[in-house]
């Protein structure tokens, strides 16, 4: 039997506090290895002294939360070990990135362009979809905008072979890990791209000529066009 999962993350709030969010969906074919690249990536993480933890983008780039007790350079190795299994790993993503001075503060319409942007990108590729016997839809239920707009596209596109787990933790699946890491890298280009990087953006990244060689490069190769 045939299946695709698909992993979801978000980055950004609903509401007035961050001026962009991006959904980020992550498409994996079942049939398609990960193990040997997330055990290549473990053992790297353990050949250069470095923790095995659930990773996280935004703490990583802070300091906060798992990565509160490690100085920049050690998360920095914590993040090229991770950009180079995101490099190796089969999968495939679309990211959707919404400005909300665009008139998208208000989370009802937010939530609304989601469902319409993700039912229109599922509807345009469902001979792909369709090919498989079932589809799986791995996310965490965080955030009620993303929720409302998943259901709601989901229903339109895909329902009769999706199943949806709320309950997928980051913290247990590597690929929902992958998604954080993709929304992260997007993120960060573009507010490099409209100079709204931050001091920990430039601290950890330079400036975007590197980042973009070094980051979104390599990473756009898996998106899809």
């Amino acid at each position: 039997m045939k299946e695709l999962s698909i992993f979801i993350d978000e980055s950004g709030d609903a509401g007035p506090v961050s001026r962009y969010y991006i959904v980020t969906l992550v498409f994996h074919e079942q049939d398609k290895p990960v193990g040997p690249h997330i055990n290549s990536y473990e053992q790297l993480i353990k050949d250069q002294s470095l923790d095995i933890m659930p990773f996280h983008f935004g703490p990583l780039l802070t300091g906060h939360d798992d990565y509160k007790w490690q100085d920049i350079q050690r998360r920095k190795k914590q993040l090229s070990a991770f950009t180079m299994l995101v490099q190796h790993l089969p999968i495939t993503y679309q990211p959707f990135i919404y400005d909300k001075k665009q008139g998208l503060y208000e989370p009802q319409k937010l939530s609304e362009k989601i469902e319409r942007d993700v039912a229109i990108f599922l509807s345009d590729h469902l001979a792909y979809i369709q090919s498989f016997d079932h589809v799986k839809i791995y996310y965490d239920g965080g955030q009620s905008v993303v929720t409302r707009a998943l259901h709601g596209a989901i229903e339109k596109a895909i329902s009769q072979k999706a199943t949806v787990y709320r309950d997928a933790s980051p913290r247990t699946y590597r690929l929902s890990q992958v998604a954080d890491y993709i929304c992260g890298i997007e993120l960060t280009f573009l507010k490099f791209q409209n100079g709204t990087a931050t001091k920990t953006d430039t601290e950890f990244f330079g400036s975007i000529t590197p980042f973009k060689k070094n980051f979104v490069k390599k990473l756009r190769k898996k998106r899809i066009e």
